[in-house]
């Protein structure tokens, strides 16, 4: 069902306007249709995955193995049409005896029509992982996917236009002028991952209109590496969720602080590791992504002459390659620990008592991952209880994210909300609280006159 709009002043608007009359059909908030069409979209990327692995390749120079990541999103679609149905059921909260007779119900609603704007790094997941959510609660949807990602931008486009109806999901392409277009118009929620400068950009336009807003940005991602670990195991975790994409993942460790005693120790673990990953020459390993742009190259590459380089530090503007690189003899004040790194280098700082570390940690902007590489349990334990994080994952990195029963969002400039799973639906969800109550018995302690009843008020409500 194609509705026209009466007055479009824009592509935006008018898009907008065909889903709010759309929305207001009814169809939308159908559980059935919502199970429909995430099976439809499930069916849509399987049939596509070979395009936007290429997509994501062409973009990023992303190794296949890599790119198939994106396809992850499939994960997120099985486990919302499993649940669906549970989620979408109404709550039932005791009420007590004051309210005799009566009973609370907590029902979940969509919200309306809802925008998404995705970023570059992950260009696909990070576009249909909201989406998913967004369907699963109900709501119409407009996706603006990144152009600084076009191949993939266009497969999400060619996806989603061949699956839904453009009054019910929509995708719109185009630069900064879109952006600001979609941000003029009043939507129902705005779903925003990327930078946090762009971030404070989307709420500012949000609040022209009281537009509740999810914000996944990113931060500077510490790791944590205590003298009592595996340190072959820990370095191997930590090289892998550095350097994948080149370091362009939002919650990839962008520094290490590691126990002085064992510092040489990481260092040369981390030196073979690159090695066994990316060859003796990364340049030429099928395996390293590059990075999105030659702005993006040129603002990393300008890291390189911070500390001193003990792996990699080469680099080719032409084919915005940056090596995997490890920088010692760093201090909290060079530049690279200014802000988010967001590609290949990996700057290491050392601590004498985990104390330190973690009033380091604590002295900065909230993180959106902590990682943490340590045997003890006490330690362990004693970082998460002293630190703020949007999340965190012990003795391990990135894989957090593979789990749809963990939220996953960031706090304070790290991002504000979560999704993932049932947070996904919540996200995407207001829950309406109803008192129901019964006409059969009505007792007069609430009413007028109140002479000799505020015993029992003080009694009721605890006085």
């Amino acid at each position: 069902m194609t509705l026209t709009p009466t007055h479009p002043s824009s592509l935006a608007a008018s898009r907008l306007q065909q889903q709010r009359q759309f929305f207001a059909s009814g169809q939308p908030q159908d559980i059935n249709f919502r199970l429909e069409q995430l099976k439809r979209l499930k069916q849509a990327i399987q049939e596509r995955s070979e395009a936007i692995v290429e997509a994501v390749h062409a973009d990023l120079g992303r190794p296949e193995f890599e790119a198939y990541f994106e396809i992850a999103a499939i994960a997120e679609v099985t486990h919302a049409i499993k649940h669906l149905k549970a989620w979408a059921k109404p709550q039932t909260i005791s009420t007590g005896l004051d309210q005799f007779p009566s009973r609370g119900r907590i029902y979940p609603e969509p919200l309306g029509v809802v925008l998404i704007i995705s970023p570059w790094n992950y260009p696909f997941q990070l576009s249909i992982s909201p989406l998913v959510g967004a369907i699963a609660a109900g709501n119409c949807a407009i996706v603006k996917p990144s152009e600084l990602s076009p191949h993939t931008s266009r497969v999400i486009t060619e996806l989603i236009e061949a699956t839904f109806d453009p009054a019910y999901i929509s995708c719109l392409e185009g630069g900064v002028e879109t952006s600001q277009d979609l941000l003029a118009q009043k939507f129902d929620h705005i779903f925003f991952t990327g930078s946090t400068r762009i971030g404070k950009i989307v709420m500012e336009a949000a609040a022209q209109h009281l537009t509740p807003v999810t914000l996944e940005l990113g931060g500077k991602s510490p790791c944590i590496v205590d003298a009592d670990v595996n340190l072959p195991v820990a370095a191997k975790r930590l090289t892998w969720g550095k350097f994948i994409n080149a370091g362009q993942t939002c919650i990839a460790p962008d520094y290490i602080l590691v126990d002085r005693r064992r510092k040489d120790e990481l260092l040369t673990y981390i030196k073979k590791y690159v090695n066994e990953f990316f060859g003796d020459n990364p340049a030429e390993s099928p395996d390293l992504a590059r990075l999105v742009s030659e702005s993006h190259f040129d603002r990393v590459a300008g890291f390189l002459n911070n500390g001193t380089v003990v792996v990699g530090g080469t680099c080719d503007r032409a084919q915005r390659y940056i090596a995997p690189t490890l920088l010692d003899d760093i201090t909290w004040d060079d530049p690279i620990m200014q802000e988010e790194i967001f590609g290949p280098i990996l700057p290491v700082l050392t601590y004498d008592r985990i104390e330190a570390a973690i009033a380091a940690i604590n002295a900065r902007p909230k993180p959106l991952a902590l990682y943490i590489f340590s045997n003890r349990k006490s330690l362990q334990n004693q970082v998460l209880q002293q630190t703020s994080s949007g999340g965190a994952c012990v003795n391990d990195t990135i894989m957090q994210l593979a789990v749809p029963e963990l939220p996953f969002g960031g706090v304070g400039t790290s991002g504000l909300g979560q999704y993932h799973g049932k947070a996904s639906f919540d996200t995407f969800s207001h829950y309406k609280s109803v008192l129901h109550k019964g006409l059969w018995f009505d007792l007069n302690w609430r009413y007028a006159p109140y002479e000799g009843k505020l015993g029992l008020i003080k009694r009721v409500i605890g006085g």
